[in-house]
């Protein structure tokens, strides 16, 4: 195994003299501020045209910010429908605003950006409901977001990658847009069961056994089945109908197998296209390039696999 990279290392050195707090004592408040925190450190600004919408959805209006690579605010372009992370408690379209700059700008695509609903104030499954929403409503009306409707796909990274994946399954499953392409950047798959890399870095890699189990408490009303595949996708009894897929993990990760799990089961249903496990990176590490310079280096790869689906 490689080792750590050096900056990584660094990195979680400072956080462990912070003394920072993590699982059940931590409030929701206090997670959602430690992950703002941490997103301040993504980077330098990425140029691209910003635009906050708003589209329908069962409950009420849900915002959207849509995010499109600078000079090309009037082409007609690909789409990624994105779905930010933060444990489905934590982070927004805004905190994670320099992720979806990045995607935009690598995959030379237009990004919508989803405000969906967060829990404990809307528990499971009001999350994937408006994830579900806002693909149906933005595949249906692509044009009016400047996407070529044949080229819209789905991303998601962390929690975000576990809404992505619920959307492909409940439109292969109940219908909706044509999707394809699906993008995961160190998704949360499998809530279910343990698995080799949650427990090599249930503790000191960033994302930590804690954390998760934080989430799931404020996240999931008593008695959810964890094995539900729209809190696990790596459950789903099939998996055929879901679009090509990406998906890119890091070696430090407790999600890496999760990860790596979902692409194997893909290849057998064809929908699997390319599959990256980033060395030496932890949990988050591509949301922090002002601290972690590979961060940059994790897009150029990103981007290219998008690329080479749209064409």
């Amino acid at each position: 195994m490689p080792p750590l990279d050096s900056r990584v290392k660094r990195f979680l050195d400072t956080l462990a003299a912070g003394n920072a707090q993590s699982g059940p004592e931590t409030s929701v408040a206090e997670r959602r501020a430690a992950l703002a925190e941490l997103l301040k450190l993504s980077g330098a600004e990425i140029a691209a045209t910003v635009e906050e919408r708003t589209i329908p959805a069962a409950h009420a209006a849900l915002g959207v910010r849509i995010v499109t690579p600078a000079g090309a605010a009037d082409a007609l372009l690909p789409g990624l429908i994105y779905f930010h992370g933060g444990g489905l408690v934590a982070g927004s379209v805004a905190t994670h605003e320099w992720i979806a700059r990045a995607l935009a700008q690598a995959g030379r695509c237009r990004i919508v950006s989803v405000d969906y609903r967060l829990a404990p104030e809307q528990r499971f499954p009001a999350a994937i409901d408006d994830a579900l929403a806002a693909a149906r409503h933005i595949g249906a009306h692509a044009l009016d977001f400047g996407i070529d409707e044949s080229r819209l796909g789905v991303c998601g990274d962390s929690a975000g990658g576990t809404l992505a994946a619920a959307v492909c399954h409940g439109i292969a499953q109940h219908g909706g847009p044509r999707l394809a392409l699906q993008v995961l950047i160190c998704p949360i798959l499998d809530h279910s069961r343990g698995s080799e890399s949650r427990r090599l870095y249930a503790a000191g890699y960033l994302l930590d056994r804690a954390t998760l189990q934080h989430d799931l408490l404020h996240y999931l009303p008593p008695g959810t089945d964890l094995a539900d595949p729209r809190v696990s996708p790596l459950c789903a009894a099939q998996l055929r109908g879901v679009p090509p897929t990406i998906v890119h993990t890091a070696e430090f990760d407790p999600l890496r197998d999760e990860g790596r799990r979902y692409f194997e089961r893909l290849t057998h249903v064809g929908a699997a296209v390319s599959y990256t496990c980033h060395p030496g990176m932890i949990h988050l590490f591509y949301g922090l390039g002002a601290v972690i310079p590979y961060a940059r280096t994790a897009f150029d790869r990103i981007g290219t696999d998008i690329r080479a689906i749209w064409r």
